[in-house]
């Protein structure tokens, strides 16, 4: 049976209170009044105020016994991880000049302090996203009206002229939500318009070249752009020996032109053949796979600019930047281009310039602790947890001497502060010297405890004493865990920019987690006592999975000897990977079968690496999700309404296939697990199990418990997202069922076709021209309506 806290003694104030007035008539049946204004009641008051917090610290006795022998296990709690993101800091209404602002400034949404990660040029412009979406079908007049302007210039239009129409659409939240580089758009390219901000009027010194003062303010500067990319369900390997580094397949242009004069170059036909320079990138993310940002350096003024020689009708065309209204084109300073390379996954949710990463932190400078004491094994706790992990810096001051200090994993690696010979080696000068030297390394270190603040500092033997007298000084950074995930447009206060200057968070931050509270650490005491933090076998990856910090993780699972890629393939099959497929506990955009994206994959990966084997290769990724329809004839008991138990099956149906528990009490590593050598959980109980088949007798049998319904008519109906009624859906891999549409219903099951809308679906044409070489379409850009 379990260990239960003894407790001394549980009564609390107002119960000794109570006790001792209905024992005073016993005793001094001359005490009669028992008001409050009594002196005698103050007394009795003041007595059961001593004696409750009396009472409360001996029942702390336990406790503080069992956090101690916590303590001797050397096992601590996870800190808190700080929330990271992206902000634009605009020029909005200052002088006219590129600002370089340092790193490390300040920027807040409310109360939750953010601090810039690096510096960069603020240049004095604005910027739209762009990017040329297909039209299909081409409408009828509008092909009937490039006919005629091709006639108008005596040339036949091509006959594939009809399937390279297209449009010109912002990348903005209220018009799209995010577009696919290769699949939404003609060149799989985004398009920025660098623009002359709303505010700023052209120079009237040289009506050529209008824009000149802004062009010489950003020549030379090193323009910063921020992309955050559409993050849906990918994978992540780590190869045995080695860590998961993903390509970057991006190309950033410039409009190549020698000076803004220059005309556009043309082809034999003269038609024009724009051509680019490519911008070489700074930066470590990999932008296709998490948000970041990249440095790109700008060329001299006199080559920045755009093509003015262009005939209205060839605005657009070909390999041109896509059509602007009047409006936008007359501030128009120069385009920049991102271009996707390869076949690679390039899917965008925001693009846009003076962008810098951000991390919720916040500074304590130089905190003066307690003066050191010369006693061994000193503690000295800092004003404020959870701290950051690699943030403590401590610094000892004396009236001679000051001496930097070292965090250290584990003081028993200390070496002690003396000089001491090897009593095993021969007593030569030599050695002494050796050693000494040695010592001098790990000498002035100390341990850190994260999530309590507390800092351990060495015996003599094992690392250096504080000094008797000295000065003790630490800094370091603490944050606010979860309260730092705040939404987009929240960060928008930085009281260290310049005046006319702005902020903002174009999408919401993410990764911030809150400190591992003590009652789930505890919990994992048994396996860590197993594991030691060190990933060897299933349950071994399980349990430290599940503390994987700043991501909700709604299941795990361990696939030992499997590999996605060699599906169908059973685990076991393919010796010394191990994968492990997570899905989180949330998924606003699809609730139902939620996603694991590249930042949830990420964590898991970055907390995993370092306690696997060197010689296992990791696969860290998401289920793969297999569309299914369901249709339902029950009979109903007469004293049961229709609509709530039809309803009620529909719950436990999608409830039974679900790819989570929906109790939240069976969600967590604890609530999976039993003894540590007991029998497993049910897998049932975890969601939908790995490569069960979804039958329709079974499904017919869930239906059948729901109260009130009394008998099924038929077989349930099963099929997949296409085609026709199975009996069994297999499931292979990684594969998990979503319930795409159900339907439940008193009397015989409506057909899958119904449900799923077959017949108002139409035929899908072929596109594309006679066999042999393919031909080359040119986008062509329709005209907009105006009025």
């Amino acid at each position: 049976m379990p260990l239960e806290l003894p407790r001394i003694d549980n009564r609390r104030y107002q119960q000794l209170v109570d006790e001792l007035l209905a024992r005073a008539p016993v005793h001094t049946p001359e005490w009669t009044n028992f008001n409050d204004s009594d002196p005698g009641v103050t007394l009795v008051q003041l007595y059961a105020f001593l004696t409750e917090n009396l009472l409360y610290r001996a029942n702390l006795i336990p406790e503080r016994n069992r956090i101690k022998f916590l303590q001797l296990l050397k096992i601590h709690l996870e800190t808190a991880t700080a929330a990271r993101g992206l902000v634009t800091i605009n020029n909005e209404k200052g002088a006219l000049v590129t600002e370089t602002l340092p790193s490390d400034l300040e920027v807040r949404a409310g109360n939750v302090l953010f601090r810039t990660e690096q510096g960069l040029d603020v240049l004095p412009v604005e910027a739209q996203v762009f990017f040329k979406r297909p039209l299909k079908p081409a409408p009828t007049d509008l092909v009937e009206y490039y006919r005629l302007l091709y006639a108008s210039y005596q040339k036949p239009m091509p006959l594939e002229f009809k399937l390279n129409l297209y449009e010109t659409i912002a990348l903005d939240p209220a018009v799209v939500d995010q577009v696919d580089l290769h699949n939404d758009t003609v060149d799989r390219s985004l398009w920025i318009a660098i623009l002359a901000r709303k505010n700023d009027k052209p120079g009237s010194l040289d009506p050529e070249d209008p824009w000149k003062s802004v062009y010489d303010k950003i020549g030379g500067r090193t323009l910063t752009l921020g992309l955050v990319p559409a993050l849906d369900k990918t994978l992540m390997r780590t190869a045995a020996g080695g860590q998961a580094r993903p390509n970057d397949m991006l190309v950033f242009e410039l409009p190549k032109i020698n000076n803004r004069n220059d005309k556009i170059p043309r082809d034999s036909q003269g038609r024009p053949m724009p051509s680019y320079r490519q911008l070489e990138p700074h930066g470590e993310e990999d932008l296709l796979a998490m948000p970041g940002v990249v440095q790109l350096s700008l060329p001299d003024s006199q080559v920045l600019g755009v093509w003015r020689d262009l005939d209205p009708l060839e605005a657009g065309v070909g390999d041109l930047p896509p059509m602007l209204e009047d409006s936008t084109l007359s501030k128009l300073i120069t385009w920049l281009r991102v271009r996707a390379t390869g076949a690679a996954q390039a899917r965008v949710l925001w693009a846009g310039i003076n962008a810098v990463p951000v991390s919720q932190r916040e500074r304590v400078t130089r905190e003066r602790l307690a003066d050191g004491d010369g006693t061994p094994d000193q503690t000295r706790r800092l004003s404020r947890a959870p701290v950051l992990a690699g943030s403590i810096e401590v610094y000892t001051q004396s009236d001679t001497t000051q001496l930097s200090w070292t965090e250290i994993d584990d003081l028993l690696a200390a070496q002690p502060e003396v000089s001491v010979v090897d009593a095993r080696s021969a007593p030569t000068a030599a050695a002494r010297t050796e050693v000494k030297q040695r010592n001098d390394d790990r000498v002035n270190v100390f341990q850190a405890d994260h999530e309590a603040g507390i800092l351990i500092f060495g015996d003599g033997l094992r690392g250096r004493r504080l000094p008797l007298g000295t000065r003790v000084f630490a800094s370091y950074e603490f944050c606010q865990g979860s309260a730092g995930n705040v939404a987009p447009l929240s960060i928008n206060n930085a009281p260290q920019l310049p005046s006319g200057f702005s902020v903002s968070n174009p999408v919401r931050t993410w990764g911030g987690a809150d400190a591992e509270m003590a009652q789930n650490g505890e919990k994992q005491i048994k396996r860590f006592l197993q594991h030691r933090d060190r990933l060897v076998s299933a349950e071994d990856f399980k349990a430290i999975a599940w503390r994987t910090p700043g991501i909700d993780i709604g299941r795990i699972e361990i696939l030992p000897a499997f590999h996605p890629d060699f599906v169908p393939n059973e685990p076991g099959s393919v010796p010394g990977v191990v994968t492990v497929m997570a899905i989180p506990r949330f998924d606003p955009s699809q609730p139902d079968a939620p996603r694991a994206d590249t930042l949830f994959l990420n964590s898991l990966c970055r907390h995993l690496e370092p306690r696997r084997l060197v010689t296992t290769e990791l696969v860290v990724c998401g289920p793969v999700y297999k569309s299914i329809w369901i249709s339902i004839g029950i009979d109903v008991e007469a004293r049961f309404s229709v609509a709530e138990v039809t309803e009620a099956v529909k719950r436990r149906l999608r409830q039974f296939l679900a790819p989570i528990p929906s109790d939240p009490s069976q969600i967590g590593y604890a609530a999976q697990t039993g003894l540590l050598f007991g029998a497993a959980t049910e897998a049932a109980a975890q969601g939908w199990p790995l490569r069960r088949s979804v039958s329709a007798r079974v499904l017919l049998a869930e239906a059948a418990r729901v109260p009130g319904v009394t008998s099924i008519f038929d077989d349930a109906l099963l099929a997949e997202e296409t085609g026709s009624n199975k009996a069994v859906i297999e499931m292979m891999g990684l594969e998990l069922p979503r319930v795409l549409g159900i339907s439940v219903v008193a009397g015989e099951p409506v057909s899958i076709s119904d449900i799923r809308g077959d017949s108002s679906i139409g035929t899908s044409g072929t596109t594309g021209g006679t066999s042999g070489t393919p031909l080359v379409l040119l986008p062509v850009p329709i005209i907009p309506e105006s009025c």
